[in-house]
């Protein structure tokens, strides 16, 4: 008889080493064709409705809508970087490196710049199907699969899927990665570690998606910077080898070695898989942060997250690759969140800074994501059954594994992770990819009232086909959004 980890791990990697990257590219180019590279043509636009967004939440920190609260354009991008900026990034970059090579870096910016239009369309989507629920917006792939496709058993197990996923596996793992960090520098037991990770996860989450907000948006810039400052020093102190890690990543992508030696194969497999697990195109997951902005027009919040993926994986994965590289410690055994605290280490070369650094980077990196990552749980559980109940369960339940996530050996998490986020990643992206169009029709929209000097408004009547189905883009004065706040 097959032992279940054995089974697990043979699923695992028939489903996303190989099922899942062929029909995860297809449906990037198959996107960027269609969009005409709208994350290639529209980059500015990105920048200008990030920063417009980011500008217009401080000058007015509290926003009410008809007595509905709001989630503006910048924080639900800081809602969904949370999630995206974490384990992946120091970690998952790490390991990327130890098993696929310099190489699999490469295929990591591949697959987000491609990957990037698969956010465009999933986010769109979002904001296009998106709910009134109690306290602010609510939408995501379970809604637009049951709402656009008409199919709720489609979209039930999708919201299972994305809460065991997100929700349960990779929180284990956030958590797992932080414990690790701080035992290697503090020697700190996993058991402490634990307890106050699950104690502060639980007084957050609490609180909701308003709290949840503006915990990532305070947090999330704040160590993003100081990280790629960190980065940009230790290339600095190294300028001298930096363009020979460059030749060395592209040598190893497509290099004859490489090829031969089967390990091309393994670059393109660990930089795809990594690359989705940190930057989330096509996952499905961002789409439920995407959907509680406030916006005019549903083409604009999916410009923003198009921008998400790029920041994800070109810039935070970037600097990763290029501290590890230049250091040269991934010839070593390390790996891991070990491997990027000992390549600082040698990078700065200052022996225990690194450690101490990347301990705190991973703290805050992983536990915003844990943060984010329950609240795309939260949705889908509301989805599935609106009880109070259900969601205070998922809480208590997201406090304990947190804890346990700290203590346990997660090589059978791992790999159960990766086959439900395969499963999960490819719901989403058949049901983007019939709903694909009524995006592109919004992002046609959007540019034509851009080419016309307007700040474009969205109106139900641009595509009357779903006008029933998209009631908070209703025309009605009394049931439109009110764009007052995303005025270009």
């Amino acid at each position: 008889m097959i032992p279940m980890s054995d089974l697990i791990n043979s699923i695992n990697s028939f489903v996303s080493d190989y099922v899942l990257i062929v029909v995860l590219l297809a449906a990037a180019i198959y996107f960027t064709l269609t969009t005409r590279g709208v994350q290639f043509r529209l980059f500015s636009e990105m920048l200008k409705l990030l920063l417009r967004s980011g500008k217009r939440d401080n000058d007015k920190r509290s926003r009410e809508t008809d007595g509905h609260h709001t989630i503006s354009s910048f924080q639900a991008f800081m809602v969904s970087i949370a999630s995206r900026v974490g384990t992946g990034n120091l970690a998952g970059v790490a390991t990327a490196i130890a098993v696929g090579g310099p190489g699999a870096i490469f295929w990591m910016w591949v697959i987000a710049l491609l990957g990037a239009a698969t956010a465009f369309i999933e986010s769109t989507l979002a904001q296009l199907f998106k709910q009134r629920g109690m306290k602010s917006f609510i939408g995501g792939p379970a809604y637009y699969i049951s709402s656009g496709l008409g199919n709720r058993r489609w979209a039930v197990c999708f919201a299972i899927l994305i809460t065991l996923t997100f929700g349960i596996a990779f929180n284990s793992v956030q958590a797992n990665t932080i414990a690790e960090a701080f035992s290697n520098t503090f020697d700190t037991p996993p058991l402490l570690t634990g307890s106050i990770l699950a104690i502060l996860t639980l007084l957050i989450i609490w609180g909701g998606i308003q709290s949840i907000a503006r915990f990532s948006e305070i947090i999330v810039p704040i160590m993003a910077i100081a990280y790629l400052l960190l980065a940009l020093t230790i290339v600095g102190l190294n300028i001298s080898r930096l363009p020979d890690v460059m030749k060395l990543i592209f040598a190893n992508a497509f290099g004859l070695d490489q090829a031969l030696g089967g390990t091309f194969g393994m670059a393109v497999i660990m930089g795809t898989k990594r690359g989705l697990f940190s930057n989330e195109a096509g996952e499905g997951s961002a789409p439920n942060a995407a959907a509680t902005a406030s916006v005019s027009h549903p083409a604009k919040q999916g410009l923003i997250q198009a921008l998400g993926v790029l920041t994800d994986t070109l810039l935070v994965c970037s600097c990763t690759a290029f501290i590890i590289l230049l250091s040269g410690a991934y010839a070593g055994n390390a790996d891991g969140i070990v491997l990027t605290q000992t390549a600082v280490d040698l990078g700065l070369g200052i022996k225990g800074y690194g450690s101490v650094f990347i301990s705190i980077a991973i703290f805050f990196f992983a536990f915003s994501s844990i943060v984010a990552n329950y609240y795309y749980g939260e949705t889908n559980i509301r989805f599935i059954k609106q009880s109070a109940a259900a969601v205070n369960v998922y809480r208590l339940c997201v406090g304990a594994i947190v804890f346990v996530g700290s203590i346990a050996s997660l090589d059978f998490v791992w790999s159960f992770a990766d086959i439900t986020m395969a499963l999960m990643t490819l719901c989403n992206l058949a049901a983007i990819i019939l709903l694909g169009k009524y995006a592109v029709r919004c992002l046609d929209d959007y540019c034509s009232q851009r080419k016309r000097g307007l700040d474009p408004v969205y109106r139900s009547s641009t595509i009357p086909e779903i006008a029933d189905l998209t009631k908070c883009w209703s025309e009605k004065p009394d049931e439109r959004i009110a764009a007052s706040d995303d005025v270009s």
